[in-house]
């Protein structure tokens, strides 16, 4: 999140860059948001003072924040959305100015809360993307056939086979350790989001895959990662991704099929088996339902598609 130059340099006084750096600081130190988020709302910001600078004709001081009214919060709005922005990244310019003025409210810098009253358009969240069963399964063969070393093949079926039938994320199963795989062969014990512990049973055909690769682990000491690169260590994200996009184009599927598509897989295709809301939503490790319950549009679009190709009612008139 830190920069070699300052971005605000044309548009801001230098007490103003200085509050801004402040509160980089703090989104850092305190908040610890991620490097990628941080620079996230440090971009929403410069977007946030170039407006200003062409609103207000000269270099944007702490004064002039202070007297910002509602009405200009809505032009710098209005200004996003000529240059065709996203609803989520309108949303997420409001959430950065409200972070950024509370931070200056707090520290006794600006004292104005017109922000506050400001409402973001809400924002429709996209259905996820499942694979279909068959190709789920055909690209757990493929992702071993298609690396370039046997333990590799192994390692990459044993991966995509545990997201698909846990339903784990990519961070969950890379951070699994060798004995988090061999303490109990039923069961996983996976930290998700907030650190929050959940209990997820394994099936006996990912079971087998999780044993085929440790068979062929470069070092399979219980401490060690589970899922490891070429040079020993944790395997990078990165990493996956790349083998995957490999994969998905060999297969003519679309680029929504990524590591996280294999945990929308297994949501919807249990849902679609007749699994209860609330145990999908245990299994996942949604904090709540509302998350889980996009799943159901899934399957009962679905439902309708196996409705229309198959009821003798479907095209009656």
């Amino acid at each position: 999140m830190t920069q070699e130059f300052n971005p605000f340099s044309v548009t801001a006084t230098t007490k103003m860059s200085q509050e801004i750096e402040a509160w980089q600081k703090y989104l850092l130190t305190e908040r610890r948001l991620s490097d990628l988020t941080g620079k996230s709302y440090l971009f929403d910001l410069k977007e946030f003072f170039d407006f200003l600078f062409q609103h207000l004709g000269h270099e944007v001081d702490i004064e002039d924040l202070k007297g910002l009214k509602i009405t200009d919060f809505r032009s710098f709005l209005t200004w996003r959305a000529d240059q065709k922005v996203a609803r989520a990244s309108m949303a997420r310019s409001v959430s950065t100015l409200k972070n950024f003025f509370k931070f200056l409210m707090r520290e006794g810098v600006v004292h104005n809360d017109a922000i506050m009253a400001v409402k973001s358009a809400k924002v429709g969240h996209g259905l996820p993307h499942p694979l279909t069963a068959e190709d789920a399964k055909q690209f757990l063969e493929l992702a071993k056939d298609m690396a370039k070393t046997p333990w590799e093949g192994y390692r990459d079926k044993a991966l995509y086979t545990l997201l698909y039938g846990c339903g784990l994320r990519i961070s969950e199963a890379l951070s699994l350790n060798v004995k988090d795989i061999t303490s109990n062969p039923n069961v996983l014990v996976i930290t998700g989001k907030g650190n929050k512990q959940r209990l997820v049973p394994v099936l006996p055909a990912v079971h087998h895959e999780l044993l085929l690769y440790l068979n062929h682990h470069p070092h399979p000491e219980p401490n060690e990662p589970f899922f490891v690169g070429t040079r020993g260590d944790r395997i990078n994200p990165g990493v996956v991704q790349r083998n995957v996009r490999i994969i998905r184009r060999a297969m003519g599927l679309p680029d929504t099929v990524t590591p996280h598509a294999f945990r929308h897989s297994f949501a919807t295709h249990l849902l679609q088996g007749g699994g209860d809301l609330r145990t999908v939503q245990e299994l996942l490790g949604h904090a709540s339902l509302s998350a889980t319950q996009r799943y159901t549009e899934i399957t009962t679009e679905h439902l309708e598609q196996v409705y229309e190709h198959a009821h003798p009612r479907a095209h009656s008139k």
